[in-house]
């Protein structure tokens, strides 16, 4: 699979997971994307969602069909190599061939018969990744891992060890573990659809290091994370032979043959709408200075993009931010349901079903003024739109998400942060 495939994937995972405008996604995919290409799945030509952000997000958490899983046990991380000449790859003594990574996972595993593997050694530009199909006598199940290089105190290697809002994401368990050598561990149990349009499940391991050593291993109950029937109840690994073939030292030669990942750079300042704070703290904000009390049970977000979680006891409810300056404004030209406001704010307000689930109403306040900051509010009948709606309207109404959007010098509000 070519680097730009999966990258596809990755941003699809990550979309299917997240619960985002496409026509304003697309209006700040430049803008958004510089930051986020290297965020929650920035690992994707290392097989990992480290590309996520290549948006975060960032998500869903499943990997392709190279993602992995291991044994239990404590970390012992062996000094980096230092770095060869050329382009870092070490390709004589040092390197980790793809039958080796084969071999390797398999010294890993519980006794049972191994399949279709395929793998990548330390020379391959994508980086080392291995995959098998793995039957314990209970139903093959595929099984990946990949290695990967990252800047250990970036918020990018962070990202990948933090657990979703399970408000918006659906799984079954999740937990980030420190380790007494300062390494981050996560561990997640969920499914390779968000909507669970089928029943195939993923369980992940991911470990970063402080030597900045990425090991990402996903397994599935099915002989393919798409495509195949399950063919069992769980993917075969235990969480702790997940965590056990993640933090084995088996996989420091091929990490020591990898050139040191390039310190992250600092974060680009957030658009200039954004000012120094970000979309979710103005949202929250302003849902107080216009009276709104309704319980806020979860919020989180991205710089310009954000979104809180209410529950007023009627029903969980998302309302979305979506916020960029100098907008195109072609989705508001010609149009006749766009109108003018006095100081040349048009506004677009549309009702309906949701995007993801017809059974969701997704109500929208889209404005874009004058100077290019287009705002951009949407709120759901349900907490998560892969779900069922969980109330038959959303909490707020479309005269509050007007507030919210047409508030001036929205921007401004609140302590700077």
């Amino acid at each position: 699979m070519s680097v730009e495939v999966e990258l596809a994937e990755a941003l699809r995972r990550t979309g299917e997971g997240f619960t985002t405008d496409p026509e304003a996604l697309a209006d700040a995919g430049e803008e958004r994307g510089r930051r986020r290409v290297a965020r929650r799945r920035a690992a994707v030509a290392g097989g990992s969602v480290l590309a996520l952000a290549l948006i975060a997000t960032a998500g869903a958490y499943s990997g392709g069909l190279f993602g992995g899983s291991g044994p239990e046990g404590t970390v012992h991380v062996a000094a980096p190599l230092p770095t060869p000449p050329g382009n870092g790859r070490q390709t004589g003594a040092g390197a980790v061939t793809a039958d080796q990574m084969i071999g390797n996972l398999k010294s890993l595993l519980p006794g049972g018969r191994l399949t279709e593997p395929k793998a990548r050694g330390t020379e391959d530009e994508l980086g080392p990744r291995v995959g098998v199909v793995y039957d314990d006598g209970k139903g093959p199940a595929a099984i990946s891992l990949s290695l990967q290089r990252v800047d250990p105190f970036g918020s990018q290697s962070r990202a990948q060890t933090e657990c979703e809002d399970k408000n918006l994401h659906t799984y079954d368990d999740c937990r980030t573990e420190q380790l007494p050598d300062g390494s981050r561990l996560l561990l997640h149990q969920g499914y390779e659809y968000p909507d669970r349009r089928a029943d195939t499940k993923v369980w992940r391991a991911v470990l970063v290091t402080v030597q900045g050593f990425l090991v990402d291993a996903s397994e599935w109950n099915a002989a393919a994370d798409k495509g195949a029937p399950v063919s069992r109840p769980d993917p075969p690994l235990t969480v702790a032979q997940l965590k056990s073939l993640v933090t084995s030292d088996t996989w420091h030669a091929a990490l020591n043959a990898l050139p040191p990942a390039d310190p992250e750079p600092a974060p680009e300042p957030e658009s200039i709408a954004l000012r120094d704070r970000k979309a979710v703290d103005a949202l929250e904000h302003l849902m107080a200075q216009f009276g709104i009390t309704v319980p806020i049970v979860s919020k989180g977000g991205q710089g310009t993009y954000g979104y809180v979680v209410l529950d007023d006891g009627k029903g969980k409810s998302l309302v979305e931010i979506n916020v960029q300056s100098h907008a195109n404004p072609s989705g508001f030209t010609g149009n006749p349901a766009v109108t003018t406001e006095s100081d040349g704010t048009k506004v677009k307000v549309t009702a309906g079903p949701g995007e993801k689930n017809k059974s969701v109403t997704q109500w929208k306040v889209d404005t874009l003024r004058k100077d290019g900051l287009r705002v951009l509010v949407t709120a759901f009948s349900t907490a998560d739109q892969n779900g069922p709606a969980t109330r038959p309207s959303p909490a707020l109404t479309m005269a509050q998400l007007r507030q919210i959007a047409l508030a001036p010098d929205w921007n401004l509000a609140g302590p700077a942060r």
